[in-house]
């Protein structure tokens, strides 16, 4: 039984004690978690060279996870585009080892009217690449027909719905600024549960107090020894609103699912990494 759990990024000035800052943070980051959340990629594609110390400062057991670029979920809505994906691939083929799920997250916009041209684009991808979607607009959320039609279009092409569990935020909500931007940005959609692959994802983000979600931590906690028992690969990613304790968040949830099967080992954390006062 295998999974992988990370952060959304791997590097973070809060993460390491003043004066500390590793000068290969991958590298140090590898060394405690086996996989990450590539969101830059959303933004602009990664030069060679940067693909090439990425390739040489990981294991090989480690696995990226990249946004595919927002030209093509956002500007082209999935139309059009395969210029830009093939880039993509191309961009990252030196990785090609290393890629966990390359996967889409598409704006609000983009509803069940539009399934038509998701189905096209997913027909179009290669097989050598495990895929991933995370869809934002309400209609997917409905537990009705359209809901059951994109379900079931996933599960036919074998691609991953990646599920964002942001309901702690929202029910304890902090006045903080992280806080405040946040539950401005993140969608506060229902979470419906389900591996429509074999790599289910989940992001689950906490609020600034992490000790808050211990009950949420326990739920996923039996739902991924659950996938893991049914021979899926789940990837697990924590984030906080302000990223400085996602290294603790994360390690409180592998020291559950540790406790629940003594064969899987919980991760462990780089030194100086900052503390809160009466976790657990």
């Amino acid at each position: 039984m295998h999974y992988y759990i990370g952060l959304p990024e791997w590097r973070h000035p809060n993460w390491y004690a003043e004066g500390n800052q590793p000068d290969q943070p991958l590298k140090i980051y590898s060394r405690h978690f086996n996989s990450v959340e590539g969101n830059t990629s959303f933004y602009a594609l990664p030069g060679e060279s940067t693909v090439a110390n990425w390739q040489q400062n990981t294991p090989e057991n480690f696995r990226f996870c990249f946004k595919f670029p927002k030209t093509i979920s956002h500007d082209a809505q999935l139309r059009h585009c395969f210029a830009d994906v093939h880039a993509f691939l191309d961009r990252l083929s030196p990785l090609t080892e290393k890629l966990g799920l390359l996967w889409l997250q598409m704006g609000p916009g983009f509803g069940p009217q539009n399934l038509s041209e998701l189905d096209a684009f997913l027909q179009r991808l290669p097989n050598d690449f495990r895929y991933g979607i995370e869809v934002r607009h309400e209609g997917f959320f409905k537990k009705d027909d359209a809901e059951i039609r994109f379900n079931q279009l996933l599960m036919d092409k074998a691609v991953n719905r990646v599920m964002f569990d942001t309901r702690s935020i929202f029910a304890h909500p902090g006045s903080d600024p992280a806080s405040l931007e946040a539950q401005r940005k993140k969608p506060g959609h229902p979470l419906h549960v389900l591996a429509t692959g074999e790599q289910p994802m989940l992001r689950f983000i906490s609020p600034m107090d992490i000790s808050l979600v211990d009950k949420e931590l326990r739920q996923w906690a039996g739902k991924t020894h659950q996938w893991l028992t049914e021979g899926k690969t789940p990837y697990l990613f924590f984030h906080t609103p302000d990223k400085r304790h996602a290294p603790q968040l994360a390690l409180r949830f592998s020291q559950l699912l540790a406790g629940i099967d003594p064969q899987i080992q919980a991760v462990t954390l780089w030194p100086a990494q900052p503390q809160q006062e009466g976790l657990w």
